[in-house]
């Protein structure tokens, strides 16, 4: 159980469901052990957030436990989708925690929403890599078969035909540097929040699969979640791309960011 998930699924605003999903990760697996290595990790945090002065366990957060991954990720992601479709009619947020980033597939279909917000290191807009269409290096571009935008937190590569694809009116591509200075703006639009923790620079976070050098700092990414959480419109969340190769960097920052949406979110 996340720490602090105390809440009844039935009295729930919130739902934690693990989804550890492990067969496109590219470079280092390890993604399977991400949901247990941040509920691990977040066993540290005090119980009580002087930013917003409230305590994580008033929060109504309950935890589903994992969702049980298979090689078939098609048929997973159906699903997965299932799992968190029943988070969203029982008045909640599903906040998934991967797992590849292909998961977040299937919490937007199930959230709908207007806007993708990514703090990502990678633009994840390819077709296919390496001949497999679902890759996690191909979420974004499937999830613009839902949502009608992409906002991209922090990329900092892609390939030359994603960036072609990223210069569509669709797209909005932020580089690190410029991170510090966004802010959201998206009226009355649905949103969802999708935190991969690579969008972290690899020397603070290592623990993920693909590292990506020159790349954001853990308060540029809490300012960030704050900031969208903050607005009220946020249908669904993930953490990502968390695996056991380091000494629980990542875990750690993907709990703590976890739980920063939902302060926020409540507030």
């Amino acid at each position: 159980m996340f720490p602090g998930a105390t809440a009844g699924r039935d009295d729930a605003d919130y739902v934690v469901v693990g989804a550890p999903l492990d067969v496109s990760t590219t470079f280092q697996p390890g993604t399977r052990f991400g949901p247990d290595r941040v509920r691990r990790f977040a066993e540290t945090f005090d119980d009580y957030d002087h930013h917003t002065e409230s305590h994580f366990s008033d929060c109504r957060v309950a935890d589903h436990g994992d969702v049980r991954a298979w090689d078939d990720a098609a048929e997973y992601l159906d699903y997965l989708q299932g799992v968190c479709t029943d988070v969203v009619w029982d008045d909640a947020v599903p906040l998934v925690l991967g797992g590849e980033h292909t998961v977040t597939l299937a919490n937007v279909r199930a959230t709908d929403p207007d806007t993708f917000v990514c703090l990502d290191a990678h633009l994840d807009l390819r077709e296919a890599y390496d001949g497999n269409e679902l890759s996690h290096a191909t979420v974004t571009r499937h999830v613009l078969d839902v949502a009608d935008e992409a906002v991209i937190l922090g990329a900092r590569t892609g390939s030359e035909a994603e960036w072609n694809r990223a210069a569509e009116a669709d797209v909005t591509v932020v580089p690190p540097a410029d991170v510090v200075d966004w802010e959201p703006g998206f009226g009355d639009r649905d949103v969802y929040l999708s935190v991969d923790i690579d969008g972290a620079d690899p020397g603070v976070a290592p623990g993920t699969g693909t590292m990506e050098p020159f790349g954001l700092a853990p308060r540029e990414m809490r300012d960030v979640v704050r900031a969208v959480g903050g607005t009220g419109d946020v249908v669904g969340f993930d953490v990502v791309e968390v695996n056991d190769r380091d000494d629980g960097q990542a875990a750690s920052l993907g709990g703590k960011l976890l739980r920063e949406f939902v302060f926020a979110d409540a507030a």
